[in-house]
């Protein structure tokens, strides 16, 4: 664990709002992966002018999503970035109370979706380039269960739980040194009630 704190709740409109932003939200995904980089670094993954991602990324900072991280070079020119938080938590209870941040959330909420679809459509293309080992550990699955309100929430926080873990093991991993064979791994999962 980082000593971070983990899953930061979002609860006010204006950080939601700052971080439902198509630009930023790549930039914190990106900067979540590398743990901590450069305006130049995150503007090359994104394919965006350097003068365009300072602009977000200090947006981010405004509203505690990112902060100035200790320099990884001598240059002192290079402003270092890293997350805040080792995460952040998006409920809609949170986002209720107006119909202004109830759209903001819904909004902020169906960009996400699109982009973590774009993910998986972009793995779909490029599968046929990975591994076996790794077509072979890649998953998409549907289950469609019988709960209450009450037993989803636990199934949720035992899942999180879960992931918890795994990434916690990844980064001691990568901090041994351990990083053969390691990728970036999405793992996105929706649970929701629909009737049939």
């Amino acid at each position: 664990m980082t000593g971070k704190e983990r899953d930061r709740r979002i609860t006010d409109v204006g950080t939601l709002k700052a971080l439902a932003h198509p630009l930023r939200m790549r930039l914190y995904r990106n900067l979540t992966l590398a743990r901590v980089a450069t305006a130049s670094q995150l503007a090359e993954a994104v394919d965006e002018a350097v003068s365009l991602v300072s602009y977000h990324l200090r947006k981010l900072a405004e509203h505690g999503l990112i902060e100035e991280a200790r320099p990884q070079s001598a240059d002192g020119r290079e402003r270092w970035w890293q997350p805040a938080s080792d995460g952040v938590s998006i409920r809609d209870e949170d986002f209720r109370d107006a119909p202004e941040e109830a759209a903001a959330h819904t909004a902020a909420s169906r960009l996400f979706a699109e982009q973590r679809m774009d993910m998986y459509r972009r793995w779909l293309d490029e599968r046929a380039h990975w591994s076996h080992e790794w077509n072979r550990a890649a998953e998409s699955s549907e289950a469609a269960l019988r709960l209450t309100a009450d037993e989803l929430a636990e199934l949720n926080k035992e899942m999180l739980a879960l992931l918890h873990q795994f990434d916690e093991r990844g980064r001691a991993a990568d901090a041994a040194g351990d990083t053969e064979g390691r990728e970036n791994v999405a793992v996105h999962t929706y649970a929701f009630p629909f009737r049939a």
